[in-house]
C-alpha cells in the first residue's frame, strides 16, 4: 500500500506541473497565475476540497504530445464559505485547448454542479477547440456543444454561473463566460471574440490587433460584453470571492446530520488491513470503522446474504447507508438447517435480496447510500441458475438504479462484471466515484480473461488446421494478460473519467463528507419509485 501511495503522491504532483516547468515560466511571465494558483486563491484555506477528474488524460494522445489532467483542473470546495464547483483551463498545456477528455471533464463539473445546485465558476484560458481532433470533440452530443447547452440548463434552473476571462477565449469557447451570470476579464491577458484577428483579416480583409478586437477595454466600454476589468489576476479573483459572498441561501434537502465523532480506528489502519494479495480474505466491517463515527454502526440482516454488508452509520455526523462486499468467506444457512461455504467478493441471490431490501429502506427514509466495491461479480453455475440469481440481481440493480437519495462509490479492490453495476458503478450515475490505488475494474479478472481469450485463440487456430504447444500458449497467454492487467488500472479508469480520480484511502471520510454536504444543498428529492421488481 505505501508503494501505491508514493505512486499515487508523485503523480498527483506532477499533473500541478501541468505542460511543464518551462510552460509554467513562461506562463507567469505574462503575469498569469497558474490554474491551481488560481484554485487556491479562490478557495477558503481553511476548509477543505475534493478535486473533480484527478488523472484525466493520464497517458492519452502521446501522438499529440498527451494533455496532462485533461488540461483543466476542477474541484469542489468552498469560496467565501459557499460550496461552489471550479473550472480552471491550464493554459500550460497546448494553450489550454480542448481535447475531447477537456469536454468530458468540463461536462462532468457541469453535472456535478446541476446535480447539487452549486455555483460553478469558470477561469477561463483556453485556446478553443484543438483543431488536429476536431472531428472528435466538435458536433456530436456529449461534445464541445453540450457546454453551452449546460449554460443556458444552469441558468434556467438559477445556479449562479462567474466566470473570469483570464486569457484566450477564442470562438465557440466565447460564448461560455458570456452565458454566465457575471463575467469579469483581466486588462492585458484576457480576451474574448469569435474569430481571432488572423481569422478575420482572412475571412473579411479587415486588419485589427486581438486586444483592440476583444480584449478588456473594448467589451467592458464599448461593447458591454464583459462586466468589470482587473489589472491582474489577483484582484479578478478577489472580486470573484466578493461576489460570491452576497449570494442568498437556498432551501436544503435536510439529510441527517448530528455532532461528528472520530473513526474507531484510525485511517492509517486501512493500509494494513487490506492484504496485498487480491485472492485473500480480509473482513471489510473491520475497514469500515476506520470510516465511520465510532459507536454509529447499525447492521442490517446481519446473519443473512453474508457476502454482502448493510449498514446505517454516520460519517462525519450526515447519516449513510452503507452497502458494501464482505471479503471473508462465510457459512450461509440453508433450509434444513445446512450449511453453504459462500466466497466473499461474490454477490448471491440472498445478499442481492438484501441489498434491494435495504437501498429501498434508505430512499424511503431519505438515506445517502455509499457503495464499498471490492467485487468479483455474481455467482455462476447451474445452483445459482436454477436459484434464480440473475432474478435477484435484477432486483438489487432496480432498487439501486431508481435510487433518488444521492449515491456515493467507492473502488476499494475488485469491480468486475455485472458486479460494477449492481455496487453502483458509473453507468448508475454516483454523485461521486472515487478508486483507491488497490483498485482493479474489468469485465473480469486478468487470470479469468486471459484463459478465456487463450481458449478462443486455440479453438479458431484448431479450426484453420492449427496447433499449438505448451510454450506457445504461455506465450498467447502472457500477452493477453499484461495487456488486461494494464487496462485494469485505476489511472486507466480515471484518465477515461470512468471514475473521479484516484485517491488516498485516508480521503474516503472526507469525499463522502463533502459530498453530501454538496447534495444537501439541493433540496428536492424526487418520489422513490422502482418500477417492476422480479420475484
Amino acid at each position: 500500500m505505501l508503494e501505491l501511495l508514493q505512486l499515487l503522491k508523485r503523480k498527483s504532483e506532477k499533473l500541478h506541473l501541468g505542460g511543464g516547468a518551462d510552460r509554467i515560466t513562461k506562463h507567469k511571465e505574462k503575469g498569469k497565475l497558474t490554474a491551481w494558483e488560481r484554485i487556491f486563491t479562490l478557495l477558503d484555506p481553511s476548509k477543505p476540497y475534493v478535486e473533480i477528474g484527478k488523472f484525466a488524460g493520464d497517458d492519452l494522445y502521446p501522438e499529440h504530445g498527451g494533455c496532462p489532467n485533461a488540461g483543466v483542473a476542477a474541484v469542489m470546495g468552498y469560496v467565501s464559505g459557499r460550496l461552489c464547483v471550479i473550472v480552471s483551463n491550464d493554459a500550460t498545456v497546448k494553450a489550454g485547448a480542448w481535447f475531447p477528455i477537456t469536454a468530458k471533464k468540463n461536462l462532468r463539473a457541469q453535472e456535478i454542479a446541476m446535480e447539487n445546485r452549486l455555483p460553478i465558476i469558470y477561469l477561463v484560458d483556453s485556446a478553443g477547440v484543438y483543431l488536429p481532433m476536431q472531428d472528435e470533440i466538435f458536433p456530436d452530443k456529449e461534445h464541445f456543444g453540450r457546454i453551452f447547452r449546460n449554460n443556458a440548463k444552469l441558468s434556467s434552473m438559477g445556479i449562479p454561473q462567474i466566470s473570469a476571462i483570464m486569457g484566450s477565449c477564442v470562438a465557440g469557447g466565447a460564448y461560455l463566460p458570456i452565458m454566465s451570470d457575471y463575467a469579469l476579464i483581466v486588462e492585458g491577458t484576457g480576451s474574448v471574440f469569435l474569430a481571432g484577428s488572423y481569422l478575420v483579416k482572412s475571412s473579411i480583409g479587415e486588419v485589427i490587433d486581438n486586444e483592440t478586437l476583444g480584449g478588456a477595454t473594448t467589451h467592458c466600454e464599448i461593447s458591454g460584453v464583459t462586466d468589470n476589468k482587473f489589472p491582474d489576476d489577483e484582484q479578478c479573483l478577489a472580486a470573484i470571492r466578493n461576489i460570491v459572498d452576497k449570494f442568498g441561501d437556498q432551501p436544503k434537502a435536510n439529510f441527517s446530520r448530528v455532532a461528528a465523532v472520530a473513526p474507531e480506528y484510525a485511517p492509517d489502519f486501512i493500509y494494513s488491513h487490506l492484504p496485498q494479495d487480491r485472492l485473500k480474505s480480509y473482513d471489510m466491517r473491520e475497514l469500515i470503522k476506520a470510516i465511520v463515527d465510532a459507536g454509529s454502526l447499525e447492521e442490517y440482516k446481519t446473519d443473512y446474504g453474508k457476502t454482502i454488508i448493510c449498514t446505517l452509520a454516520r460519517v462525519d455526523g450526515w447519516a449513510v447507508g452503507i452497502v458494501a462486499n464482505q471479503r471473508e468467506i462465510v457459512k450461509a444457512k440453508k433450509p434444513g438447517n445446512a450449511n453453504e461455504m459462500q466466497m466473499g467478493g461474490v454477490i448471491y441471490s440472498d445478499s442481492a435480496d438484501k441489498a434491494a431490501r435495504f437501498i429501498m429502506n434508505c430512499n424511503q427514509q431519505r438515506i445517502p447510500l455509499v457503495f464499498l466495491q471490492d467485487v468479483t461479480g455474481f455467482m455462476v453455475g447451474s445452483r445459482s441458475e436454477q436459484g434464480g440469481i440473475i432474478k435477484d440481481g435484477a432486483k438489487m440493480v432496480n432498487a439501486m438504479a431508481n435510487s433518488v437519495v444521492p449515491k456515493f462509490t467507492f473502488i476499494v479492490g475488485n469491480s468486475y462484471g455485472a458486479g460494477n453495476y449492481a455496487m453502483c458503478g458509473k453507468a448508475y450515475d454516483p454523485r461521486l466515484i472515487y478508486a483507491w490505488p488497490t483498485a482493479q475494474m474489468a469485465v473480469m479478472s486478468g487470470a479469468s480473461a486471459g484463459k478465456t481469450l487463450l481458449q478462443i485463440q486455440e479453438a479458431t487456430l484448431k479450426s484453420q488446421g492449427v496447433t499449438l504447444d505448451e510454450t506457445e500458449k504461455n506465450k498467447i497467454l502472457s500477452d493477453i494478460q499484461q495487456q488486461y492487467n494494464e487496462q485494469l488500472s485505476p489511472y486507466y479508469a480515471a484518465a477515461r473519467l470512468w471514475v473521479d480520480g484516484v485517491i488516498d484511502p485516508r480521503e474516503t471520510r472526507n469525499i463522502i463528507s463533502l459530498g453530501i454536504e454538496a447534495a444537501n444543498q439541493n433540496a428536492t428529492v424526487e418520489r422513490y419509485n422502482v418500477g417492476v421488481i422480479q420475484t
